[in-house]
C-alpha cells in the first residue's frame, strides 16, 4: 500500500511509519518542516512537505494522487500549549480537509486518530481544553458523514512506554492509557488487515491481541 501519514513527525506517526514501511508499505509523511524530513526517512518513509493550515483540498488532492496513495491517516495536531484558533484550524479544519483530498484523489481508506471523551465538550466553554474536545468531535462527525472507509480511533491517555501488542477496546472503555507505540499497531494492523471498516471507539491498555480485538469489533 501507499499511504500518507498527516502528522508525519509526532511520535504516533513515526511509530507507524516504522511498521508500515518494515513490511514493504510505502509510507509519505505529511509535514510543514522540511528539517523534520530526516527522521521520516529514518523511519523508513519519505516526507511530503505541505501545511494544512495553508492548502486546499484540490492542491493536497494532486500531492495525493501524483504518490497514487492508497490510504490516508490523521496524526497531526496543534500539541499542548497551543492556541484555541489552532485546535479548530490543525485538528478539525486538517482532519476534514484530508477527508476531502483523499476523496478527490481516489484514497478511500482513511484512519482518524481522535481523543477519548471528544463529545463530552461544554458548548458554553472557552476552555482551550473544551475547544479542543469540540474541535475532535466535530471533526469525527464530519468524517462519519464522508464517503470514505473510515476508522475513528479515540486513545486514552497517551504515553511513551513500549508497545505492549494488547488492548482494551469499546466504544466506551472508561478511563485508561495506552503507549503511542501501541496505537501506532493499532493504526498499521487497520491498515493492513481491512479491519475496522466504519468503526469509531476508545482504545486504551488492555489484556487482548490487537489483532483479536480488531476482529471482535
Amino acid at each position: 500500500m501507499k499511504i500518507a501519514i498527516a502528522g508525519g513527525h509526532g511520535q504516533i506517526a513515526l511509530h507507524t511509519t516504522k511498521l508500515l514501511s518494515a513490511s514493504g508499505n510505502e509510507v509519505w509523511g505529511i509535514v510543514r518542516n522540511p528539517d523534520h524530513a530526516a527522521d521520516i526517512e529514518e523511519a523508513g518513509g519519505q516526507a511530503l512537505v505541505l501545511d494544512l493550515e495553508q492548502s486546499d483540498s484540490e492542491a493536497l488532492a494532486a500531492e495525493l494522487s501524483s504518490r497514487e496513495i492508497d490510504a490516508v491517516v490523521f496524526a497531526a495536531g496543534a500539541g499542548p500549549g497551543s492556541s484555541a484558533e489552532r485546535k479548530q484550524t490543525v485538528d478539525r479544519d486538517g482532519a476534514i480537509l484530508l477527508a476531502d483530498a483523499a476523496w478527490r484523489a481516489g484514497a478511500k481508506r482513511y484512519v482518524l486518530v481522535s481523543s477519548m471523551g471528544a463529545d463530552s465538550f461544554d458548548p458554553s466553554s472557552d476552555d482551550v481544553f473544551q475547544i479542543y474536545l469540540k474541535a475532535k468531535s466535530e471533526a469525527d462527525a464530519a468524517v462519519r458523514e464522508s464517503d470514505l472507509d473510515w476508522t475513528i480511533v479515540r486513545p486514552g491517555g497517551l504515553t511513551d512506554d513500549p508497545a505492549t501488542g494488547s488492548v482494551t477496546l469499546a466504544e466506551s472503555t472508561g478511563r485508561g492509557s495506552i503507549p503511542r507505540a501501541d496505537v501506532a499497531w493499532l493504526i498499521a494492523q487497520l491498515l493492513t488487515s481491512g479491519e475496522g471498516v466504519h468503526k469509531q471507539f476508545e482504545a486504551i491498555s488492555g489484556a487482548t491481541p490487537i489483532a483479536e480485538a480488531l476482529r471482535a469489533l
